[in-house]
């Protein structure tokens, strides 16, 4: 199986750039990330742990 998936990426020109795309969006996102998570509010933080908690909304079933 791999050999069939690798010689149908070595025809395809430049493919070595979409590993280094991957790279680069996987590391973005995760930096963006764990800088919101370290930067958010403590009190948004806690209101948002307490939705599972909260008997006053009511969801339809």
């Amino acid at each position: 199986m791999l050999k069939f998936v690798k010689q149908n990426l070595e025809q395809i020109d430049d493919v070595q750039i979409y590993p280094i795309i991957s790279l680069l969006i996987f590391f973005i996102f995760f930096t963006a990330l764990f800088w919101w998570v370290f930067t958010a509010k403590k009190t948004h933080i806690k209101e948002v742990s307490n939705i599972p908690l909260d008997d006053s909304i009511v969801t339809k079933s």
